[in-house]
């Protein structure tokens, strides 16, 4: 089965110069009774002026990925780290039983757009940490690469039975999924520039996803476009009670 998720759904949050387009996966399946989908609680897909401070606010029992594609953001948080944060520099916050951050998007690093993706953890109330990985290339050209779950391949730990991958692909390259990390998976292929073909029979364009189940797809990119790529197991145990990934039900 693959379910076509469009930008229809989202929604859109707008102050100053901070733009949010929030993406609440379970809504594809009503029948869930969740508005996150399995471990995936949320998907903001962000883009925010040079020069905005997001100020120091908490987060709680939510595993959170900070994805940017363009900007650079300047990253302070209760746990006593600081860094920037780039298209080649990525952020893990496992916020556990309770964590604060702020975020100044950078002014030299111009327009920033990514996604902060909010991942359930098994249980709650588990130890606050936060995670920094440097890819060794901003880009993974027309291949899937690890990036962040459960497990001692993926560079960032996630606390469930999630991954996520991603790649960049060339105009008219193609490419299937891969092999999922467990039994009973879902994926859920999410573009976040460019344009792409499902098996012919659909197009997804920015900020648009597919949910697939139990099917062999082929993606063929109609533009260079770049594609986050989730996978949860859908049996999982997991806790939907997080601040930002809970379920709003």
């Amino acid at each position: 089965m693959v379910r076509k998720i469009d930008n229809s759904i989202k929604y859109g949050k707008r102050h100053g110069g901070f733009g949010l387009q929030i993406l609440y996966p379970g809504l594809i399946k009503p029948q869930l009774n969740d508005t996150g989908l399995y471990t995936i609680g949320r998907i903001d897909h962000a883009r925010i002026t040079p020069g905005t401070l997001i100020p120091m606010h908490p987060h709680r029992d939510d595993e959170i990925l900070t994805y940017l594609r363009s900007g650079m953001v300047k990253h302070h948080d209760s746990e006593g780290y600081s860094d920037i944060i780039s298209n080649q520099k990525l952020m893990m916050m496992n916020a556990g039983s309770g964590y604060f951050h702020e975020e100044k998007v950078v002014e030299e690093g111009g327009v920033l757009e990514g996604v902060q993706i909010f991942i359930r953890p098994e249980t709650g109330g588990l130890p606050p940490q936060v995670q920094f990985y440097e890819l060794p290339e901003i880009y993974s050209m027309n291949r899937w690469r690890k990036i962040a779950g459960k497990g001692s391949d993926y560079p960032l730990q996630i606390r469930s039975n999630t991954w996520l991958m991603d790649l960049r692909m060339e105009k008219g390259k193609e490419i299937a999924l891969p092999k999922a990390p467990s039994q009973n998976s879902a994926f859920l292929f999410y573009v976040l520039e460019g344009k792409i073909n499902v098996s012919e029979t659909m197009a997804l364009a920015a900020g648009e996803s597919a949910l697939i189940e139990n099917e062999n797809i082929t993606f063929r990119a109609l533009e260079t476009s770049d594609i986050v790529l989730f996978i949860t197991q859908k049996d999982a145990v997991y806790f939907d009670e997080g601040m930002y990934s809970g379920n709003l039900q």
